[in-house]
């Protein structure tokens, strides 16, 4: 069973930064300077709270005092159940209607990268070895409506069976009298794949009749789809109010008890890296992540909005103008909280973005005009790997460089080699979300670090502290 916790705020005023609930604000929200990040935040606008639930997490005595103005209201310990609370009676023979995230790249029919697929595993093999009928659903790319044989699950299917060792056979449809019939034709210990969940409409739109076609074949319900737990879709939310039991698979599991327990209970020393090309992307982020961490380490192309806000020259680096502000407050609230926020003290300056660029390193403060920022120096990579080696807890989200460029790809995958060799000295290395999970896994290292998360929105949202719906179904349930 997992436990973490959630706020249940919900006539509370709702702060101009993303994600946080505030007490005691003006009706208007867009003026409400008392706010922790004060003026700087005004420029970005506030957003209804209703039917957006957000999470909080329980503040331990040790991060009690760095609180913000902005407080939750009420918290209150749910509880989410897995299949490993199930008896074995409770599966064996039972049509198990499990939510996979096999949303995988494609070159043509040909699977690019398998990660997600193989992250499915367990769970299915689990039930299929406990004499369940999996019935497996999952959605691919963006479909526009209706059938398109470029979104088939047809080549997962393939691999899938592959993996398991077991033919997996392979629905012509999610709904309807094509799955009634394979599913009338299983054995305990077989598995099958519904085609392409999002061939229909109804699926994104949460419609409750669509969910009931979809739980129409299965006894029970298992989300092990943390990708999508962000999104109240029929398959991820609506069908837990027709299958009973509905629980958590394990990856679903292993992602919310390594993300919520890094937020909540970190070991310490903790430190964050937030990487990426905007701060405005990354708002919601930093403001958990001051209330939590020791250390936050910036980096990629939000950094050059930091430096201006320093009163550095950028050159022609990305630089988020009306950021500027948020920035300049951001940093100075680290300050007050006693929190390290480190910036880089050199980085790899190109004339143009190109791999081909002419480039050159130098420091911060002598960025020349015309050039561009695009990676950490080698000054600032050995200042960033000695701090995180002196840490028992390290988050990474976002690249520190164009990584996708070898020539400015140094940076980020020297922050990978570190992270690779401080797991096996002890710390919690936790990737998620945006292309740190990309770099990661290009680096050679993505089996080297404590967890990888496959969601990105949705390990950004549980980060910043909001409810995933596909979660609080199941705490519903």
């Amino acid at each position: 069973m997992i436990a973490f916790v959630i706020n249940s705020a919900t006539k509370a005023a709702v702060s101009p930064l993303k994600g946080q609930i505030c007490r005691g604000l003006p009706k208007n929200p867009s003026f409400a300077a008392s706010t922790w990040l004060g003026q700087a935040a005004l420029s970005t606008r506030p957003r209804s709270s209703q039917g957006r639930g957000r999470s909080g997490v329980r503040e331990s005595a040790a991060t009690r005092a760095r609180a913000p103005v902005c407080v939750q209201t009420s918290d209150v310990a749910m509880r989410v159940r897995s299949i490993r609370d199930l008896q074995d009676a409770e599966i064996r023979g039972k049509r198990v209607f499990v939510r996979s995230d096999l949303n995988v790249p494609l070159d043509g029919k040909r699977i690019t990268d398998d990660t997600r697929i193989r992250a499915s595993v367990p769970t299915i093999k689990y039930l299929a070895d406990r004499g369940a009928k999996v019935i497996v659903v999952s959605h691919l790319g963006r479909p526009k409506g209706g059938f398109e044989d470029k979104y088939s699950l047809a080549p997962v299917a393939e691999r899938l069976s592959e993996l398991l060792g077991k033919k997996v056979r392979m629905a012509k449809d999610c709904i309807g009298d094509a799955v009634a019939t394979e599913v009338a034709a299983m054995s305990p210990g077989d598995v099958v794949l519904l085609e392409n969940v999002r061939f229909y409409p109804e699926e994104e739109k949460n419609d409750p009749d669509f969910a009931r076609k979809l739980a129409a074949n299965a006894d029970l319900y298992v989300n092990d789809a943390f990708g999508t737990a962000h999104r109240a879709h029929a398959s991820t939310e609506g069908v837990t109010a027709f299958l009973k039991p509905a629980v958590a698979g394990f990856l679903l599991e292993k992602e919310l008890d390594y993300l919520s327990n890094a937020i909540e209970s970190p070991k310490r020393p903790f430190a964050a890296i937030v990487g990426g090309s905007k701060v405005s992307t990354k708002i919601a982020v930093l403001e958990k992540l001051l209330q939590k961490c020791d250390t936050i380490i910036i980096g990629g192309g939000m950094v050059f909005t930091f430096l201006r806000a320093r009163g550095l020259k950028t050159g022609s680096s990305l630089v988020e103008e009306d950021k500027i502000e948020l920035a300049r407050v951001i940093e100075e609230e680290a300050r007050k909280r006693g929190i390290e926020l480190l910036l880089p003290l050199d980085v790899v300056v190109a004339d143009k973005f190109a791999n081909d660029a002419n480039t050159k390193v130098v420091p911060v403060e002598e960025i020349p005009d015309g050039w561009m920022g695009l990676d950490n120096g080698p000054e600032t990579t050995r200042m960033i790997q000695e701090k995180l080696r002196t840490m028992k807890t390290v988050l990474w989200n976002g690249p520190l460089g164009v990584f996708e460029m070898p020539n400015f790809a140094k940076g980020t995958f020297a922050i990978a080699e570190t992270l690779a060799e401080i797991t096996q000295n002890g710390c919690i290395t936790i990737v998620g979300g945006g292309d740190s999970v990309a770099a990661m896994e290009q680096s050679g290292k993505a089996d080297k670090v404590s967890h990888i998360s496959t969601g990105g929105g949705a390990a950004l949202e549980l980060i910043e502290g909001r409810v995933l719906p596909g979660v609080a179904a199941l705490q519903r349930a």
